[in-house]
């Protein structure tokens, strides 16, 4: 559970900082693209000033213009998990990685969720498809710092397992 906390505040942050980028998805104009960048940047601002409820309508708003736009999904798990809310935010990530199957912050989402309510198995098995391949490749590229934290984690959970 102390590794969840801090990967909520690490999560909110990996998301801020990735949300400065306009966000990848196809068919969208760059107008589109630039729209939803915003949206995100104003909903982790939000966060960070302790008002997740704002942020997480925010997304909601943008997901109602862009519905598969999985990184919307991805940082509307993200808020999810920093305020508790573990099964939504899993319903969240599973929506996000329904589109985008090895986004890796999403998959960290997950197995968080997963380990917060009381799913190890299942969250060791998420933990270890994020760290390999294409998963991998996605975290290191969108939010390295979340590595550690994942890493140590799974370490907790094969200790806690067997």
């Amino acid at each position: 559970m102390q590794a969840m906390s801090q990967s909520s505040s690490k999560k909110g942050k990996r998301s801020a900082q990735a949300a400065v980028l306009p966000p990848k998805e196809s068919g969208i104009s760059e107008e589109a693209a630039f729209l939803l960048a915003r949206a995100r940047n104003m909903a982790f601002a939000e966060a960070a000033q302790g008002r997740i409820g704002n942020g997480l309508c925010l997304l909601q708003d943008a997901l109602e213009t862009e519905p598969m736009a999985h990184d919307l999904l991805s940082d509307m798990a993200a808020l999810l998990l920093s305020a508790g809310e573990l099964t939504h935010a899993e319903a969240y990530a599973r929506k996000a990685l329904d589109i985008s199957p090895e986004h890796g912050a999403s998959l960290y989402t997950l197995a968080f969720s997963q380990s917060g309510q009381q799913s190890p198995e299942k969250a060791r098995e998420t933990l270890r498809h994020l760290l390999q391949g294409d998963a991998l490749r996605s975290l290191m590229q969108e939010a390295p710092d979340l590595l550690p934290v994942a890493m140590t984690e799974l370490s907790r959970l094969d200790g806690l397992l067997g």
